[in-house]
């Protein structure tokens, strides 16, 4: 009789855990959606939305019509299964929160939201200014260009970045400046 109430014990406590081990499983699958809300806060007409895939392919692109809070549901369903990202591009940076679809469910990786500050490139009269800040201390490439033709090609690692280039005033034309970081390429174009 002891063994027959042993055996009725362990195995509530099992169908107990079975069961806990289940719940999990289900609140989890719960988090995924067909339909997800991306929201942004303190959004200002003329920003952009754009959602790219893990490799940097962009299949939708929306300019900020009203400043605010920004709120859309997208249906993610047809997605092939992979890793992508909700990009809000701002003036100087950029917020990203990546997601991953599966079997056509969407997940918002919580941890995963990123920001990326963007150069800050500008030009007066024969000088150039670059500032970049980089926290991670990623690499920063620059190139100025003249005229089609690479005149300076440099690559700094830091957390603030600040450089000025002096021009030659003696050379009039078109001048393009490339900043790449973070796996982007960001271009100013002028003319002196």
């Amino acid at each position: 009789m002891k063994t027959l109430k042993k055996i009725t014990l362990v195995a509530l406590m099992l169908g107990t855990l079975m069961g806990y081990a289940n719940e999990d499983k289900n609140t989890t699958d719960k988090k995924a959606k067909r339909t997800v809300k991306v929201e942004f806060k303190n959004v200002k007409k003329g920003q952009s939305l754009t959602i790219k895939d893990n490799q940097g392919t962009a299949f939708y692109s929306n300019e900020i019509k009203n400043s605010g809070n920004y709120s859309r549901i997208f249906n993610f369903s047809a997605l092939e299964d992979g890793i992508y990202s909700a990009e809000l591009n701002k003036d100087f940076e950029i917020h990203i929160k990546e997601f991953y679809v599966k079997n056509g469910l969407v997940t918002f990786l919580n941890n995963n939201n990123e920001k990326v500050f963007k150069p800050v490139i500008r030009a007066k009269e024969n000088l150039i200014y670059v500032s970049k800040l980089a926290f991670k201390q990623e690499s920063v490439k620059i190139i100025i260009h003249y005229n089609d033709e690479v005149v300076l090609s440099e690559t700094l690692v830091g957390k603030e970045l600040q450089r000025a280039y002096k021009l030659s005033k003696n050379k009039t034309g078109k001048y393009k400046i490339v900043v790449i970081s973070d796996n982007r390429s960001y271009i100013k174009e002028f003319t002196l």
